[in-house]
């Protein structure tokens, strides 16, 4: 086993919080240059950015988790990270069935854009991606573990985190993760405390990371890792 450097919460150009550089190709690439071994790109409430993020990242050479950060119907965000592209789809099609009605305002919250590997513009979402689903945290923490997923709390102790909305972590919820930055942050001794970077501009990616002890940077060994199953574990923030 050895050491592996992740960054498993990225937006693309497709949250419509991303700014607009924030393609795969350009995630990738600055994923490469800043020397991380696995990431996970997890945009508002879609998957629509993922097929061909898998696609740019095996030519890469670098590990990629397909994810999705949902909105709950109590406004928590959680990570529902996965092993395979078709959870990802399964979930995002949980989500579009249960998400809040409208057209997303371009001019108030930003494009939605969906693009191929050459950074070209294949559509824009016009869903409400920003807004909450009617999925409550139970159903959805749930709904992520039936589909093989794991379920990380994003930004447990900022704006939009479990804590913040709720001021605490309902009993019957069972998160895989926490994400702080704050070392400090209170987890419980069964669920262990990652950071990531919610990376919105290209500059930000891996700029707070999570290191892992690994056989290989692969979502069964990360799921290992965060029950600390044989020797795998997470090992700083």
């Amino acid at each position: 086993m050895r050491t592996f450097i992740g960054d498993l919460h990225i937006h693309t150009c497709l949250s419509p919080c991303g700014e607009l550089d924030m393609t795969p190709k350009r995630i990738i690439d600055k994923a490469v240059d800043r020397k991380l071994d696995i990431i996970a790109i997890a945009d508002h409430n879609s998957a629509e950015n993922l097929a061909v993020a898998i696609e740019i990242a095996l030519k890469r050479g670098i590990a990629l988790l397909p994810s999705i950060e949902v909105t709950s119907s109590e406004e928590v965000h959680v990570l529902a990270i996965f092993e395979t592209l078709d959870g990802a789809e399964e979930m995002q099609e949980m989500i579009y069935k249960n998400l809040a009605g409208g057209i997303n305002n371009e001019r108030l919250f930003g494009l939605q854009v969906v693009v191929n590997e050459d950074d070209e513009v294949l559509r824009f979402n016009r869903k409400l991606l920003i807004g909450a689903t009617g999925i409550t945290l139970k159903t959805l923490v749930d709904k992520i573990h039936a589909i093989g997923g794991m379920a990380i709390a994003s930004h447990a102790d900022r704006h939009f985190g479990v804590i913040s909305q709720l001021g605490f972590i309902p009993e019957d919820i069972r998160f895989d993760g926490i994400e702080s930055a704050n070392p400090d942050f209170k987890t419980g001794p069964d669920i262990p405390r990652i950071t990531s970077s919610d990376a919105h501009c290209l500059d930000d990616i891996g700029k707070r990371t999570t290191a892992l002890l690994l056989e290989e940077p692969s979502f069964r060994e990360i799921a290992m890792a965060l029950r600390q199953i044989d020797g795998r574990m997470v090992l700083q923030n």
